[in-house]
């Protein structure tokens, strides 16, 4: 497959997909894509891919919904991100035993750290459902209807295959923005333990400061095990009998490395792309989501970071979700700057004139897709799309105190049934996860903060508490709240039958946010649907107008697949380098009194300062190379993506993109898109190495 190019305006290129871009589903490859792919270096039988026990599908997994990974040995070990497994590392921390800033090795099974909230699902298979929900007349349903006609045929669907594997659950995702619906089989292990990981100083090395950069040096992974029942080898909730989990295939590590130009490959979960999406689209996207995230996050993380490098405590408390927090803060940024730097919305409305014409030459969707009419939708929306981005990021997951007030409603209610007043709520004691002068110093800075920022309709009741009996101080207000009311009294009964209890300044602070909340939604779900449809059109007119060509739908967390070459790019009008080596890294760690993000233990810039890494070691270029680039196409949820070469062998951890693509999302740059993955050696490295973990080494086996 050639790679194409769109012109419109005789001269304007647009954005398709060539041999270096595409998340392309495995079970229904174009076989125009394998054959590039061949092309390009591939040697691994199409059938290879999805068909069959040793299909190189089945040793890439789903991590806890929100990353990728990799199986890499007959023991079920699995290779993720570090920042994947942020959370799982930090939740076994304490101020004694702190693995964030130590580090962790198991050095047996039964030092392995099981993880309740965490899980590994493989794809089992996948397969259009399309016909189905067209005869339930999906594409003429409000949201609403759709929803439930979705759930109905998954449940159905799901209820079916328990009948003959009890493991096994499907999900049915929107494809092609709704013209198109898949159903895909999974089966979910649930015991997922903590094996190996590195000090947060090299699996986040450079921190926000390297965030979306390169040059990186990051050793961005961790090491985790999938546990199974003893006697079918199948998923099993946790138990101390479980065994380690036996796979059917598992990647095989390799030693070999890469040269410039070699063939790339990616399999993972893509969590979401939105490449179809209208000049409209995008321009709300810019102005009322992205520009709101930033702004508010950059106020919250500030006040977060000053807490943290005060008290170790606090900082363990909140590392994960300080990085959670700041990573598409700086995305966010990132993606606006490139959307202006290369004028893509006005490149999307060019291209949309382009259809537009065909669709008159044509009469496609006839009295159906019309930009006047979505260019109308969008900008009734608008206000209100950016005061609910507001909204959401001043009040969702950034405070205890708001966290409990908005589940209020939500809790479980506890006590006799047929005694209304002796029902009530409790929340837990969660103290070891927040701390109170730092989220109540955020929640005072976040209120102040959205009341500059929204229209006064906006505005929820408790800002005419602030002003007439706070006289506007923000901080005394946020004491009360903390002081007075019982939600910050954990494991106290609230009875909500009782009188006081709408008397309560948290009762009523919640209830005020949820009156918004309703507000906001309304404001939107007038124009959702319409707006919905019309993407729908569009995208629709896309793939009629280009037929006979493949495309790729956009991303929506399940497994697809991406191929290119390893490779730099111009960074700054010079050749950027398609590897870093132990000496870049060095260099920084000497730079770490300027920036505490470059500072290291003292025996990890030892171990890089070696004159020899043996087998670790690059045979071509007889460095020590950290991390490489590739083309390959990588959004959110790619993250711990195996990266494998022509062979199918592992060669890297995919963990990150680069600074002048984060418009990729939206909009594909094939000159400056790459995927920054971590090099496989110096994965082994730094388990050889610093963790001298003998054991783990040999089960991988690396070649």
């Amino acid at each position: 497959m050639k790679k194409i190019i769109l012109l419109f305006a005789g001269l304007l290129a647009f954005n398709f997909a060539s041999a270096d871009e595409g998340m392309w589903t495995l079970y229904n490859l174009p076989q125009a894509v394998y054959d590039q792919m061949k092309t390009e270096g591939f040697n691994v039988p199409y059938n290879d891919l999805y068909y069959g026990e040793n299909a190189i599908k089945n040793a890439v997994v789903n991590f806890s919904g929100y990353c990728s990974g990799v199986v890499v040995s007959p023991d079920g070990l699995v290779f993720t991100n570090h920042h994947c497994g942020f959370e799982g590392i930090r939740s076994h921390s304490t101020v004694e035993h702190d693995y964030m800033k130590d580090g962790f090795y198991a050095k047996s099974f039964n030092e392995e750290l099981p993880n309740p909230n965490m899980f590994v699902s493989f794809m089992i298979e996948q397969k259009d459902v399309t016909g189905k929900l067209k005869q339930l007349n999906i594409d003429n349903c409000t949201s609403d209807r759709k929803s439930v006609i979705l759930d109905s045929l998954q449940n159905a669907m799901t209820d079916s295959i328990k009948k003959i594997d009890k493991t096994m659950h499907i999900d049915i995702d929107a494809f092609y923005e709704g013209n198109q619906y898949f159903a895909t089989t999974y089966q979910q292990f649930n015991d997922l333990r903590l094996v190996f990981a590195v000090p947060k100083s090299m699996g986040k090395f450079g921190g926000e400061t390297d965030n979306w950069m390169w040059p990186r040096q990051t050793c961005d992974f961790s090491v985790f095990r999938i546990y199974a029942d003893k006697n079918t080898n199948g998923p099993a909730e946790y138990s101390k009998d479980n065994v380690p989990y036996h796979p059917k295939h598992w990647a095989q590590v390799s030693l070999q490395g890469y040269k410039d130009g070699d063939y790339a490959m990616t399999i993972g979960y893509p969590g979401s792309t939105s490449r179809y999406l209208s000049s409209y689209g995008i321009h709300e996207r810019r102005d009322a989501l992205n520009e709101p995230r930033a702004q508010v996050r950059g106020v919250k993380q500030e006040i977060m970071l000053k807490h943290m490098r005060a008290d170790e405590g606090v900082r363990i408390k909140y590392d994960s979700k300080f990085a959670q927090s700041s990573n598409y803060w700086k995305n966010s940024i990132g993606m606006n700057k490139c959307i202006d730097s290369i004028g893509l919305i006005n490149q999307k409305r060019l291209y949309e004139e382009q259809i537009a014409n065909w669709q008159k030459q044509t009469g496609y969707l006839a009295g159906k897709l019309n930009f006047d009419t979505m260019s109308r939708l969008y900008s009734k929306r608008f206000d209100a799309a950016k005061a609910a981005m507001f909204f959401n990021e001043t009040f969702f997951r950034t405070n205890e105190f708001t966290v409990r007030a908005m589940q209020l409603n939500k809790k479980e209610v506890l006590g006799p049934k047929n005694s209304p007043k002796k029902q009530y709520v409790v929340f837990k004691d969660n103290s070891s996860e927040w701390d109170a002068p730092l989220d109540k110093e955020v929640m005072a800075a976040l209120l102040k903060n959205y009341k500059d920022k929204v229209d006064a309709k906006y505005l929820p009741k408790f800002y005419k508490t602030i002003a007439t009996e706070f006289g506007g101080d923000y901080t005394k207000f946020v004491d009360n709240l903390y002081n007075t009311s019982f939600l910050m009294k954990s494991g106290k009964k609230i009875y909500i039958k009782n009188k006081s209890y709408l008397k309560d300044a948290g009762v009523q602070y919640g209830l005020d946010l949820l009156e918004i909340l309703g507000q906001l939604s309304a404001d939107r779900s007038e124009f959702n649907d319409s707006i919905y449809q019309q993407e729908k059109y569009l995208c629709a007119a896309k793939l009629r107008m280009e037929e006979d060509l493949p495309h790729y739908s956009d991303a929506n967390f399940t497994m697809r697949l991406s191929y290119g070459q390893v490779g730099g790019f111009l960074l700054g009008g010079k050749p950027s380098g398609y590897y870093t080596t132990a000496e870049s890294i060095v260099d920084k760690m000497n730079r770490g009194n300027e920036n505490f993000e470059y500072q290291a233990e003292p025996v990890m810039k030892e171990i890089l300062s070696a004159k020899d890494f043996g087998q670790y070691q690059d045979k071509t270029t007889g460095k020590m190379q950290l991390c490489f680039l590739t083309n390959n196409d990588i959004t959110g949820g790619n993250s711990g993506s195996p990266m494998f070469d022509g062979k199918g062998n592992l060669i890297g951890l995919a963990f990150d993109g680069n600074w002048d693509s984060l418009s990729s999302d939206i909009n594909f740059d094939t000159h400056l898109a790459r995927c920054i993955g971590v090099d496989i050696r110096y994965v082994l490295m730094m388990i050889d190495r610093w963790g001298h973990a003998d054991r783990l080494l040999r089960e991988i086996n690396a070649k």
